[in-house]
């Protein structure tokens, strides 16, 4: 599908608003920023929500003058799976990561790019109907009963992978955090995460709190990580650059150095982030 040196990340869950694309988005705009060499598909022709997020980028980065780091992005729009792996080629040619965001309910070819990544990304919302995608609970004790058809779909394709090209897919749930949520049953998802990961063999790693700041950067295609171009940050908006920074580093991509690491916030302390705007 993509180069053999090439690193494929693919943003995959069948649920919508899950904070799928800004996490996608962000993550590539970030690994950029890091010097390294990116290319981005978009797989929902409908939505194009990473599309329209990077060409806004673009355009922020021409009217104000200024050097806006960004992948070399395309929109698939083909009807094969063969006119992806060709799109996917020639994005990945030259490339460090090929990054990929796929629609937010089933698809043919969002189910084959999951089955090619190196790393899978299942970003969640905190809640049970989020939870219901990967596995199944009792309602009354909140064990996990069984898995779901996308959990053992997902668990097929890395024991396939695995077989055919010896490739270990690293399945990885972004857990994202909802305001004003019951701590209870946060707890309770929190628990049966941590089971169903035992049982499957995905990571949990935390996520983005919802925040409106990731709202507002749309029209100009920035992201938190663009100092000097965001104006005055209020501390919500460092919190938050913070927990994206976090959420980079704790997808263990290879190829990142330390100097990598600490440009995304490992370690970094928040009085260093004050002083930033």
């Amino acid at each position: 599908m993509a180069g053999q040196q090439t690193h494929n990340i693919v943003f995959a869950n069948e649920k919508g608003g899950t904070g799928k694309s800004t996490t996608a988005v962000h993550t590539g705009v970030a690994l950029a920023m890091m010097g390294h060499k990116v290319g981005m598909i978009d797989l929902d022709p409908r939505q194009r929500t990473v599309t329209r997020y990077l060409e806004n980028r673009a355009e922020t980065a021409q009217r104000r003058g200024i050097d806006l780091p960004a992948p070399d992005f395309r929109v698939f729009t083909g009807n094969t799976t063969e006119e992806l792996d060709a799109l996917c080629q020639e994005l990945a040619e030259g490339k460090d990561f090929l990054v990929a965001d796929t629609p937010g309910r089933d698809d043919p070819f969002a189910r084959h790019m999951a089955a090619r990544a190196n790393t899978l990304v299942t970003p969640m919302n905190d809640s049970f109907v989020d939870f219901d995608l990967i596995g199944q609970v009792d309602a009354e004790t909140f064990k996990v009963k069984r898995l779901s058809f996308y959990s053992e779909l997902i668990f097929d394709a890395r024991k396939s992978r695995a077989r055919a090209d010896g490739v270990s897919i690293d399945w990885v749930v972004l857990r994202n955090r909802v305001q004003h949520h019951d701590a209870r049953n946060k707890k309770r998802v929190g628990d049966a995460l941590n089971e169903l990961s035992r049982r499957v063999g995905f990571r949990v790693i935390p996520g983005l709190s919802e925040r409106v700041i990731f709202r507002e950067l749309f029209p100009s295609g920035l992201t938190l990580l663009d100092k000097g171009h965001l104006g005055d940050l209020g501390f919500s908006h460092l919190t938050a650059r913070q927990e994206l920074r976090e959420m980079v580093a704790s997808l263990a991509l290879p190829l990142i150095s330390d100097a990598d690491k600490n440009m995304i916030g490992q370690g970094g302390g928040q009085s260093s982030e004050m002083s930033v705007g």
